[in-house]
């Protein structure tokens, strides 16, 4: 197929903060040494920020040093961390709010800001835009064009107005080749190309499993009077079981907003568990139920989170490019919070291929300084005293393992002489649902819980229907051979979505069901679907929620 070109020196996947400050700070650099420099930056979303979903509350250590007079400029950081509140849920009504001096020192918030991360990527977007790097929203990165020695020279975007059939529809037009001599893979969490080249070149090796989580997350619009503009509250406990790792969170916005939402580690072992059915019974707990009652929600939408941290970073670099930001792994598990440190990775990947290009470099090699820079930065230094964070949660449990994180963080610092490992994958980690307690979920009341359509229908996903499937089965009999028998199909109950059903057909056997359009691209059953037999790749360009102010 004849494919349009275009090429570029720098070409950035996914607009997201790691990935648009690259580009901010690319031009930076370009801009003060007197160079052009063509930057172009593709998104899958419709618009940037469609598809961010976080938290969030922020470090703004990062912004300052890319854009030090962010004020003055607009940026979105409208409200302070003012108290942290932090709680511990013994029951489904009893809980015990944690004395301050007792929180490690990495969940407290002075100085930090509660934010929208998606509008910060929309105000990131019009700074890179003022300093003239294309920014293409709508064009998904489908292929990595690879040069005749395996180097990555660019990436090939999705084909528009092809069949459910496979066909090619009337509306067809093919994909164009995106060229670069350098190109940033920024996708976000289990990025689909990022995975790619983390196989192709063998880029985990010698490292521990990675990890993950599932973030859920509403914004409501609630009583004036419950709202306390400012306020970070955090806990963990009930409801989920013991043996099952996460944690929620309820930030007061500004405007009479509250984002509440609940982080569920993907290392959970009973198929039954259903993360979206844990977060609508938190609700109901006095702690959260006292903010939200005779509130509204206005959005819902979800986000695997990749959560190893250091233990788990893969190698970033690989020939003809980079893995910057949650594409590789750099969120801060202890703190909660990613955001700085891939905007971090994203300004240092941009230092290092500018002094690279500064020198005449014309692209395809592997840029070994990133390396070099990325281990000399602030970023890297904070993964590496919070190593332990998440291995002590997996190895001890919420109660132990917190224990040991107060020590290791709030009297050592993060420098204890030892090092904890985590190696097994989450989704190795399923016992067989004969072996399980089966949870009775209570139904929604309407109020503070819901189901999933209707959750849904407020992330605004839309696909295109006639297109073919985005989430692929390499063997699609497997769910109902294998999984169903074994583990109950728990795609039904892990997807946030209702993406996956397990229904009858007209002889009145098992069938498994995929209803893509639902899929808000969490890419969680990509990482727990315990035979790894579900591949998560782009739609159609623009397909997928479209949040507002998440």
């Amino acid at each position: 197929m004849e494919r349009e070109s275009m090429e570029f020196d720098v070409l950035i996947v996914g607009a997201g903060p790691a990935g648009l400050s690259a580009a901010i700070r690319l031009k930076q650099q370009a801009n003060e040494a007197g160079q052009e420099l063509e930057v172009c930056v593709v998104e899958k979303g419709s618009e940037v920020g469609a598809h961010i979903l976080s938290g969030a509350v922020i470090e703004p250590r990062a912004l300052n040093e890319l854009i030090p007079d962010w004020k003055a400029l607009g940026a979105p950081l409208n409200t302070p961390a003012t108290r942290d509140d932090v709680y511990l849920l013994r029951s489904e009504t009893a809980a015990s709010k944690l004395p301050n001096f007792a929180v490690p020192k990495t969940m407290h918030n002075h100085g930090n800001y509660i934010v929208s991360v998606g509008n910060l990527c929309r105000w990131l977007a019009e700074q890179a835009e003022a300093l003239e790097v294309n920014v293409f929203p709508g064009f998904p990165a489908a292929e990595i064009i690879y040069g005749e020695k395996g180097e990555v020279q660019g990436v090939i975007t999705g084909d528009m107005g092809i069949g459910a059939d496979g066909q090619q529809k009337d509306s067809f037009t093919p994909g164009m080749e995106l060229r670069a001599k350098y190109t940033l893979f920024s996708e976000g969490v289990r990025g689909h190309l990022g995975k790619r080249l983390i196989e192709k070149f063998k880029l985990d090796e010698g490292k521990d499993a990675q990890h993950y989580g599932i973030g859920i997350k509403e914004l409501w619009d609630i009583d004036p009077a419950k709202h306390e503009q400012g306020l970070v509250v955090h806990g963990s406990g009930w409801p989920l079981p013991s043996d099952t790792g996460g944690g929620f969170f309820l930030y007061h916005d500004e405007n009479n907003q509250v984002e509440v939402g609940l982080i569920v580690d993907l290392s959970y072992s009973n198929p039954h568990l259903s993360p979206f059915d844990e977060f609508q019974r938190l609700k109901h707990h006095p702690v959260i139920k006292q903010y939200l009652e005779g509130g509204k929600r206005i959005s819902y939408g979800a986000r695997a989170i990749t959560k190893g941290g250091y233990n788990c970073l893969p190698k970033m670099t690989f020939p003809g490019g980079l893995l910057i930001g949650c594409d590789a792994g750099t969120l801060n598990f202890s703190k909660i919070k990613g955001v700085h440190t891939a905007m971090k990775s994203g300004m240092v990947a941009a230092e290092a291929v500018f002094e690279a290009l500064k020198g005449g470099d014309e692209g395809g090699k592997e840029l070994t300084s990133y390396t070099d820079k990325w281990e000399a930065s602030w970023a890297y230094a904070e993964l590496k005293t919070s190593r332990n964070f998440g291995p002590a949660m997996h190895k001890f449990g919420t109660f132990l393992g917190g224990a040991f994180n107060f020590i290791d963080q709030n009297i050592f610092g993060g420098k204890l002489p030892i090092t904890l490992h985590d190696t097994k994958p989450d989704h190795e980690m399923l016992k067989p649902a004969s072996e399980c307690k089966k949870i009775d979920y209570p139904k929604p009341d309407g109020k503070l819980s819901f189901d999933k359509l209707s959750s849904v229908f407020l992330s605004n996903a839309v696909h295109e229907e006639d297109q073919p499937v985005h989430l692929r089965l390499k063997d699609p009999e497997l769910p109902i051979r294998e999984n169903l028998p074994k583990y109950d199909e728990p795609a039904q109950r892990y997807c946030p979505a209702g993406v996956y059903e397990v229904v009858e057909d007209d002889a009145g056997q098992p069938r498994f069901q995929i209803n893509f359009s639902n899929c808000v691209h969490c890419k969680t059953c990509d990482i727990k679907d315990p035979a790894q037999n579900i591949i998560w790749v782009t739609p159609e360009g623009g397909g997928g929620p479209n949040y507002p102010n998440m």
